[in-house]
């Protein structure tokens, strides 16, 4: 049985009723009872009684999401937090990168300083620290200058900013970000699939899965680049969704919904 997206949200944030002033769209959104009015919620379509939340021309009712678009609402923020979240850890690598260029010769030190007392253990469990791949990356970065770990760090925090920029704009299901997300997250497949050549491991593999089917997803039920008939299409499937076009009668202007 799959998930009634409308109920489910209902159920979490209430109810939207609407009176239209046009009678012939008040009339299919309206349920007298003994107890009194009940008006028809635009996200579930079920009826509630008391007074509808607001009133005002149809043209000028909100465009509730409701089913698939629904559904697509909640995979999106899915992938909004997804990408704060990455951008706030990418934030603090930055950091990182940044304080370690202003100590590098202070962290050399230190790391040397603790190499020689955790030898004697390495030794006893025939670990060669010496030979170590771990050691030998750590040591590499030492060697790099100033000015390369600034110019590291600089790129991060774009790259962090790009994320938190998507997450933000995703949550909101604006247009623009999900152009962006898209982009953004192509160019970097490349990188990813070139990273898994060097080394495999699990994390890459999932990172690049979900960034390839987000990709898809995204550009395919948005109907992005024009796809599945574009902008149009799109718009055209949320305004089929509408209760308030729905429920009018035949020969009834359809209204032009806001938001």
């Amino acid at each position: 049985m799959g998930i009634d997206w409308n109920r489910r949200t209902c159920a979490r944030r209430g109810h939207l009723t609407y009176l239209p002033h046009e009678e012939h769209h008040r009339a299919a959104l309206r349920a007298a009872t003994a107890a009194g009015d009940a008006w028809r919620c635009l996200r579930c379509g079920d009826f509630t009684l008391g007074p509808p939340h607001r009133s005002g021309p149809a043209a000028e009712a909100p465009l509730v999401p409701r089913g698939k678009v629904l559904r697509d609402l909640f995979i999106l923020r899915f992938l909004a937090v997804e990408r704060a979240v990455r951008g706030v850890f990418i934030v603090l690598a930055a950091v990182a990168v940044w304080q370690f260029s202003n100590s590098q010769d202070a962290v050399r030190r230190f790391f040397d300083q603790n190499l020689d007392a955790v030898r004697p253990v390495a030794v006893h469990f025939h670990y060669d620290l010496d030979h170590s791949p771990v050691v030998d990356t750590i040591r590499k970065t030492f060697g790099y200058h100033h000015s390369t770990l600034v110019l590291v760090a600089s790129l991060l925090l774009v790259y962090a900013l790009v994320e938190i920029v998507e997450g933000v704009g995703l949550w909101r299901a604006k247009r623009w970000a999900e152009y962006l997300t898209v982009v953004a997250t192509a160019a970097f497949l490349p990188l990813e699939i070139y990273e898994l050549t060097e080394k495999v491991s699990w994390l890459k593999i999932a990172t690049l899965v979900i960034n390839i089917l987000a990709v898809l997803y995204i550009a395919f039920a948005k109907r992005l680049f024009g796809l599945r008939g574009g902008r149009a299409a799109f718009d055209a499937e949320r305004r089929s969704a509408s209760l308030l076009e729905a429920g009018a009668p035949d020969g009834a202007p359809a209204p032009a919904h806001h938001g």
